[in-house]
């Protein structure tokens, strides 16, 4: 293809959805799935419905237009057709949602990073700070981003407070908060994505692990537990464990000794019964982690993405591509 067909894509035209489903139908080899997926999901269209693509190979030309009118800012610019080879049939480079459907879209202002961990430095479990948190969440999610934080901060149920109810309800009632936050954010026919963890230290994590039994309750969010060397091996000694508010406090406000044979079999069970929760070996991560080395100067991985690929620390985001080895 020359260079004059391929800037031919740059003026967005609007296309009939029976042509676009057809030519898209076409392109995926008559697979009616991909090619509606496709088409609901990354096809270039506006607040009023109208599509301005309609196969893949016009929405490979308008993240090649994009990508290349950024490349003219740095010496040895790869052009326009160059990027397009590497990306076009899914063969070589596939960049993943977010990017596909955001990259040169001048009718939304959308996230190009798919997920975000978002949180603060583990202070705050105030009614602002779990608001400010819920406020972020849902702004990331307009934008057509997910999320995943971490719960571990919020006091335990029970703990005094000093408000007219007097004690804290815990962990699990700000669960279904979060979860129902991204079930009412709506992402052009999808809705957001949510991962929230807890760390086994926490007082209230047989509760969080139990959250989901209840049929109806926490949907929009995937769970996960943070679990750290020291439970594991009183796991295999079947020893006491002891949580602690706030968690691994040297000087906590508050403990408690659990069985910890015995909560490993429960999310055992409900990871049968429900597929929740999940867990992140906590220490493994840590000790793997690039962040974290920096540590000292502020970096410190709190939480994963929606479906748990890469840990992260507060406010920083992913950006998802994938290599097509069989090419």
């Amino acid at each position: 293809m020359s260079n004059s067909e391929i800037s031919s894509f740059k003026k967005p035209i609007k296309k009939t959805r029976e042509l676009a489903l057809q030519k898209s139908i076409n392109y995926f080899k008559n697979d009616e799935l991909a090619a509606s997926v496709w088409l609901n999901k990354y096809a270039l269209k506006d607040s009023n419905g109208n599509l301005y693509e309609s196969s893949p190979d016009d929405m490979h030309h308008r993240i090649a237009s994009e990508i290349a009118r950024i490349e003219k800012k740095y010496a040895n610019p790869l052009s326009e057709n160059d990027i397009f080879e590497v990306i076009k049939n899914f063969k070589y480079i596939v960049p993943q949602g977010s990017p596909m459907a955001g990259i040169g879209n001048p009718f939304q202002i959308a996230s190009l990073s798919n997920c975000f961990v978002i949180g603060n430095n583990g202070e705050s479990d105030s009614y602002g700070g779990i608001l400010k948190i819920d406020q972020e969440q849902v702004q990331l999610m307009k934008r057509r981003g997910g999320v995943g934080h971490d719960l571990s901060h919020i006091r335990p149920k029970g703990s005094p407070v000093k408000n007219s109810a007097l004690t804290s309800t815990g962990i699990v009632p700000f669960m279904e908060r979060y979860s129902n936050s991204t079930r009412e954010v709506a992402q052009d026919g999808r809705r957001g994505a949510l991962m929230l963890s807890v760390s086994i230290n926490h007082p209230d994590a047989e509760d969080f692990i139990d959250a989901k039994l209840e049929q109806g309750k926490v949907t929009g969010a995937n769970v996960s537990v943070k679990i750290d060397d020291a439970f594991m091996k009183a796991v295999k000694s079947d020893s006491k464990y002891t949580q602690k508010y706030p968690v691994f406090s040297q000087n906590p406000l508050y403990t408690k000794e659990i069985e910890a044979s015995k909560i490993w079999k429960k999310i055992v069970h409900n990871a049968w019964k429900s597929a929740e929760p999940g867990m992140l070996f906590w220490d493994t991560i840590i000790n793997e982690s690039v962040p974290d080395c920096y540590a000292d100067m502020g970096y410190k991985t709190v939480s994963t993405n929606p479906c748990g690929e890469i840990p992260l620390c507060p406010y920083d985001s992913c950006r998802l591509l994938a290599i097509n080895l069989y090419s």
